[in-house]
């Protein structure tokens, strides 16, 4: 019960964090392409959010995002390790992506570790293939880590502990982003895999 409390807490902390970052409204018309397809506003622009990064791959590769985000992407940030959350959110995601391709968009997961102590590239290689044959899975020094999360805006903390079972404290937040454009929308972890679908294929459309 203690152990459940404070990932709830955890968990809670990050919502509200969430909620100082992003704020979800109705996007602005102006020239964006995509102005009819999304349910969220980011404070300070979509241009804030995402950039390059440099990770390294299942095989030990150095990697980029250019050759990382070859078509539409989902990417998450989570941890191998995580009790609940990540497992429930790529696995969402996942399924998404299925529900996508069977309509005919192209699309690709990927999960970035947040963990890199833990998280080998062999480590999050087995995890990403274990959820779906085509997810990407990155890992990366502590540098290159902390750098591809403060490029998304993400958030995280290691929690005490001394032991090979702690936890990590984390947003939870799924991101779109297209190979020419970037980040273009990101989803929270309340929509079923129906509705995530749902709303990048409105996006999907525009670039298909």
């Amino acid at each position: 019960m203690v152990r459940l409390a404070a990932i709830s807490a955890g968990v809670a902390l990050v919502a509200l964090l969430g909620g100082i970052w992003y704020a979800t409204m109705p996007g602005g018309e102006g020239d964006d392409k995509y102005a009819q397809c999304r349910n969220t506003k980011v404070a300070g622009g979509a241009d804030t959010i995402g950039g390059p990064f440099t990770l390294v791959n299942s095989a030990g590769e150095t990697v980029t995002d250019k050759d990382v985000i070859t078509e539409p992407s989902l990417i998450y940030f989570g941890y191998t390790f995580c009790p609940d959350v990540c497992p429930l959110d790529t696995v969402r995601n996942a399924e998404s992506v299925d529900i996508l391709r069977e309509r005919g968009y192209d699309i690709t997961p990927v999960f970035i570790s947040i963990d890199p102590n833990r998280d080998t590239p062999e480590v999050v290689g087995d995890f990403a293939a274990n959820l779906h044959e085509d997810m990407i899975g990155l890992t990366g020094s502590e540098e290159q880590v902390q750098a591809a999360s403060q490029a998304y805006r993400t958030y995280f903390r290691r929690q005490p502990g001394d032991d090979d079972y702690y936890l990590v404290d984390h947003s939870t937040f799924t991101y779109l982003v297209m190979p020419e454009d970037g980040f273009v929308e990101f989803f929270r972890r309340e929509l079923s895999p129906d509705q995530l679908a749902e709303r990048a294929a409105c996006f999907l459309e525009v670039v298909q």
